[in-house]
């Protein structure tokens, strides 16, 4: 009568505080520049190892810049976060993929593509994100500072067991319907705080249909419904994509892994706290109107009146919308291609795939930035670089990019960017900036047309 999460959660409860947290050991810490530092003082300070570098991977990738990392980073605040990572992991004996180095990325990129994220782990991340990893088979969830902390000494935190939730898509998705539009879908149903203090397990006919990359996208915006985390139970679509990659388990050990693997599902008769239903037939391309995840709609349907929300008509005069107003042919200034919800080859591959053929629209700025430099080199290994380059895109280089405004890669005040990035809170992107959800196909329509167009219209 067990549920996949807890499944993974029972086998790494290492003691149970009565009344209290579960000490839980975690395979995977991954840290990155940001949320690093304080955690690092705190050993020092306090005159600790870490008990398990073995188990930690740095990289920095929020304040990287996306053009000429191979020259020291301008900003100040950026070039001292990004040097301190690389110091504290020398000084803690722990793997760093420092800018340049072809391993680094976006560390929820890079995670699964080097084979780092396995299924049956339990991984954290001083990043709200790391849900991503959830995608694998995995129960991955981002925690703070403090938590950070307490991982590098121990390899174990406490956390309250969350509950859990099942949320079943039947059917096929139409088309021109991605994982991207299935997130804003459910979200624009539960809102951003439906799934508050629920572990998600995805499942049904359209999850088990989608790619890995897929997955990884779908499982990355469960924390933008408040969720804790979001999962999928591996099957043969995961192994198949493990399989070879740098750290997967190889020979004898990846027979035993993929043995215990296939348990990794809820069972038949798995109870859970709350159970969710949609039908993939009705998912249509999707995209935001307002300021946070939620507030999204099929693209050619019309913002409603009202949410119920006393910020509804403050987002709408942020946003400089109406109730009622259709977005169709609304110009557009900007388009992001990347982060850690859409920076991956099949992303570029959709985008490339639309474009093909066509030319951007002169006044919009297009920024595409790889997930890391292994998509970057999957992208030039399959030609792709030369159908974008032929539509007048230019690739930049890897990072969080356009993401949020930690690094040089900005939308100025006002202007509107389609972007497939997780957040479209104010003054993310930059302040001022006026933000729109959307899949990597609806923001190539976008791209090509400078307007906000139906993606369906333009593929054969």
């Amino acid at each position: 009568m067990n549920t996949l999460f807890d499944k993974i959660w029972d086998a790494h409860v290492v003691q149970k505080v009565e009344d209290g947290p579960t000490q839980l050991y975690i395979d995977r810490l991954y840290c990155h520049e940001v949320t690093s530092p304080q955690a690092f003082a705190g050993m020092r300070a306090r005159g600790l190892k870490c008990f398990r570098p073995d188990h930690i991977y740095c990289m920095p990738d929020h304040n990287t810049p996306t053009h000429d990392q191979d020259k020291p980073i301008e900003d100040p605040v950026s070039k001292a976060q990004v040097d301190t990572l690389a110091q504290n992991a020398k000084d803690f004996g722990l793997t760093h993929f420092g800018m340049m180095d072809k391993r680094n990325g976006i560390i929820h990129v890079v995670g699964p593509e080097r084979g780092l994220t396995l299924p049956g782990m339990t991984i954290v991340c001083g990043d709200s994100h790391t849900s991503t990893h959830g995608a694998m088979g995995a129960v991955a969830f981002g925690i703070g500072t403090s938590e950070v902390e307490m991982v590098l000494a121990s390899q174990c935190i406490l956390q309250a067991r969350p509950k859990t939730m099942r949320i079943t898509i039947d059917g096929k998705l139409g088309k021109g319907v991605t994982a991207k539009d299935m997130a804003l879908y459910m979200m624009s149903k539960m809102t951003t705080s439906g799934a508050t203090g629920y572990f998600v397990e995805y499942a049904g006919e359209a999850v088990r249909n989608l790619t890995m990359e897929g997955r990884l996208t779908l499982c990355n915006l469960s924390i933008e419904m408040g969720a804790r985390g979001g999962m999928v139970a591996p099957d043969e679509t995961t192994f198949e994509y493990i399989k070879g990659r740098e750290h997967a388990p190889k020979g004898e050990a990846w027979d035993k892994a993929v043995a215990y693997w296939r348990t990794l599902r809820s069972d038949d008769d798995a109870v859970f706290d709350k159970e969710v239903r949609y039908d993939a037939a009705d998912i249509r391309p999707m995209i935001t109107y307002g300021t946070n995840p939620g507030m999204g709609m099929g693209i050619d349907e019309r913002i409603p009146e009202s949410d119920g929300t006393a910020s509804f008509s403050k987002s709408l005069d942020y946003m400089g919308f109406r109730p009622g107003e259709s977005l169709l042919g609304k110009k557009i200034d900007y388009v992001f291609l990347g982060a850690c919800t859409n920076g991956r080859i099949e992303d570029f591959r959709a985008f490339a795939s639309l474009v093909k053929g066509r030319r951007k629209a002169e006044h919009v700025v297009a920024w595409l930035v790889p997930g890391s430099w292994m998509v970057d080199a999957q992208i030039r290994e399959e030609g792709l670089d030369k159908v974008l380059a032929e539509a007048g895109f230019e690739i930049r280089q890897p990072g969080c990019s356009a993401c949020l405004a930690m690094n040089d890669d900005k939308i100025p005040a006002g202007k509107y960017s389609v972007s497939t990035s997780n957040r479209n809170f104010e003054g993310r992107q930059g302040p001022g900036a006026r933000t729109l959800l959307a899949s990597p196909l609806t923001a190539a329509a976008a791209a090509v047309t400078g307007v906000i167009t139906d993606p369906r219209e333009l593929m054969a």
